[in-house]
C-alpha cells in the first residue's frame, strides 16, 4: 500500500490521489498500476529467464485481459496464455505477436481452434483426444503443422480452495495419465503430418504458497518423459508447468517467484541427470500473482445501517457484479477509506454490495474508521479475477478501468452506460407497437 499524500490525507495510488480519480472517472472504478505490473514482470526476468536457459514465461490474461494489457506484456518480454476466442481476437486485435501466445481450454470449439491456426498461435494445449481430432482436421484444411502440448493431470492436489484445485486425478482438466490413453495419443501425433507434439503441461491450482506440489508434479513428468522415450522414443522439448503462485490479499504471506522456480528447475534438473533425459525447455504461466496485486477498486458508500449489538453494515455502489469472488469462493479482502486515511481505525464495518443477494458481501467485519455516506473505499489486491469475471447482474453497468503511472492516469476501458445494457437486444416483430 502507497503512503498518504501529505498535504490532503487521502490514499495514493500509481502515484495518483485516488479520491481525485473517483471524482474524474466515478465509481465503481478498477485502477490498475502499470509500475506495479512491470515490477512483477521484471522479477520474471530477473529471476527466471535470466537465471536459467531454455525458460519461457507467458502472462495468463483469464486474469486480466485488455487490449492495453497485451500491449503491456508484450513491451515486458513476455508470451500469451489464452482461454478462449474472444481472447485469442483481443491479442489479434491488439498486435500481440501471435507466436508467442499458447492456447488453453478443456472445451474449445471448432471454431476457436480453426480461429487458434489461422492466427498462427504458438501452441495448443490439447486437454482432450476429441480436440486432437478436430485440430488434426483444421490443420489438414488449413495446410498448416500445428505446434502443440498436451495438458496433463498429474494426480498431485495443491493446497487451495477446492474450486481452484486443477492437478488432481479427478479433474475435469486435462488427459489421463494411464499409459494406454497417453501413449496412444502420442503415436497420433507422431504419425500426423499436420501435428507436432511439443512436450506436456500441467496445472496445479491456483493461489497456492507451498513449492512440493510443483515439485511433486514435475518428477511425475519426467516419469512420463523417460516412459514416453523408452517405449516409443518420443523426446519431451518442453514442459510447461502452469502458474498459480500465491498472492497477498489479506494476511497472507506470499513467497517470491523464486521459491517456486528455483524448486522446479532444481526438481527437473536433478530427475532428468537420474534417468538419462536432457532438460527440457520450462515455461511458467503467472496470471494473478503479476496483476492481482497490481489493480484496486473504487467505491463510493452509500446507507451506513447500523444494527446494534449485532452489527454496522456499509453498502458501497458496486459489489457481486464487478467482484463475484467473495460470493463465488469465499474470498477475503482488504480496504482502506481513501479518504480517512489518515484516521484511527476504531470501527468494525462489514461492507455490502448493492444487489438483491444476502451473499453480496464485500468484506466482513473490517476494521475502520468512522464510515459516513459520502466516503471513499478503496479494495486492495482486486487486479486478478474482478474485471474479466464481471456481469451485468441487476443491470449494472461494468465500472471503467484506468491505468495508473507515476501520478498519470489514463482510461484502458470506458464505462458501460444504460444504453450498452440494450445494445444488443432487439425487440421481436410480435411484441413491437
Amino acid at each position: 500500500m502507497e503512503k498518504q499524500n501529505e498535504n490532503n490525507k487521502h490514499f495514493m495510488f500509481g502515484g495518483c490521489n485516488t479520491v481525485e480519480l473517483a471524482e474524474r472517472y466515478g465509481t465503481p472504478l478498477y485502477v490498475l498500476s502499470k509500475e506495479k505490473i512491470q515490477e512483477r514482470c521484471k522479477e520474471i526476468r530477473e529471476t527466471f529467464l535470466q537465471k536459467y536457459e531454455n525458460t519461457k514465461a507467458a502472462y495468463a490474461s483469464k486474469a486480466f485481459l485488455t487490449m492495453a494489457m497485451c500491449r503491456i506484456i508484450e513491451s515486458e518480454g513476455l508470451g500469451l496464455d489464452v482461454v478462449s476466442g474472444g481472447e485469442i481476437y483481443t491479442a489479434v486485435q491488439a498486435g500481440f505477436p501471435m507466436e508467442k501466445t499458447m492456447f488453453h481450454g478443456n472445451n474449445k470449439s471448432f471454431e476457436e481452434l480453426y480461429l487458434a491456426v489461422e492466427h498462427g498461435v504458438g501452441r495448443i494445449i490439447v486437454d482432450n483426444l476429441l480436440e486432437l481430432e478436430m485440430l488434426q482436421q483444421i490443420a489438414k484444411e488449413q495446410g498448416k503443422k500445428v505446434d502443440v502440448l498436451f495438458r496433463v493431470t498429474p494426480g498431485v492436489e495443491g493446497k487451495t480452495h477446492a474450486y481452484i484445485v486443477t492437478g488432481q486425478k479427478d479433474s475435469k482438466f486435462g488427459i489421463p495419465l494411464q499409459p494406454e490413453i497417453i501413449e496412444s495419443a502420442v503415436k497420433q501425433t507422431m504419425e500426423s503430418p499436420y501435428i507436432k507434439l511439443k512436450g506436456f503441461h500441467f496445472h496445479i491450482g491456483s493461489q497456492l504458497f507451498e513449492n512440493d506440489s510443483y515439485t511433486d508434479a514435475t518428477q511425475v513428468l519426467v516419469n512420463l518423459m523417460k516412459h514416453l522415450k523408452d517405449h516409443l522414443e518420443f523426446i519431451t522439448e518442453e514442459l510447461n508447468t502452469g502458474g498459480g503462485f500465491g498472492i497477498k490479499y489479506v494476511d497472507e504471506a506470499p513467497r517470491p517467484l523464486g521459491y517456486f522456480t528455483d524448486a522446479i528447475m532444481e526438481t527437473i534438473k536433478d530427475a532428468c541427470e537420474k534417468v538419462g533425459l536432457e532438460v527440457p525447455t520450462i515455461i511458467i504461466e503467472p496470471g494473478r500473482w503479476i496483476v492481482g496485486e497490481a489493480g484496486i477498486t473504487l467505491y463510493r458508500i452509500g446507507t451506513v445501517k447500523e444494527i446494534p449489538d449485532v452489527r454496522t453494515y456499509a453498502s458501497v455502489d458496486g459489489g457481486l457484479p464487478d467482484n463475484p469472488r467473495p460470493a463465488l469462493y469465499n474470498a477475503k479482502y482488504d480496504a482502506v477509506v481513501a479518504n480517512k486515511i489518515d484516521e484511527e481505525k476504531d470501527q468494525i464495518v462489514t461492507i455490502a454490495g448493492k444487489c438483491c443477494e444476502s451473499g453480496d458481501i464485500l468484506i466482513w467485519d473490517l476494521q475502520a474508521p468512522q464510515i459516513q455516506t459520502g466516503d471513499l473505499l478503496a479494495v486492495l489486491s482486486t487486479g486478478a479475477y474482478n474485471f474479466s469475471m464481471a456481469s451485468n447482474y441487476n443491470r449494472l453497468p461494468r465500472p471503467a478501468v484506468v491505468l495508473v503511472d507515476q501520478g498519470k492516469a489514463e482510461i484502458m476501458v470506458q464505462r458501460e452506460t444504460y444504453g450498452d445494457l440494450l445494445s444488443r437486444e432487439q425487440m421481436p416483430n410480435s411484441l413491437r407497437r
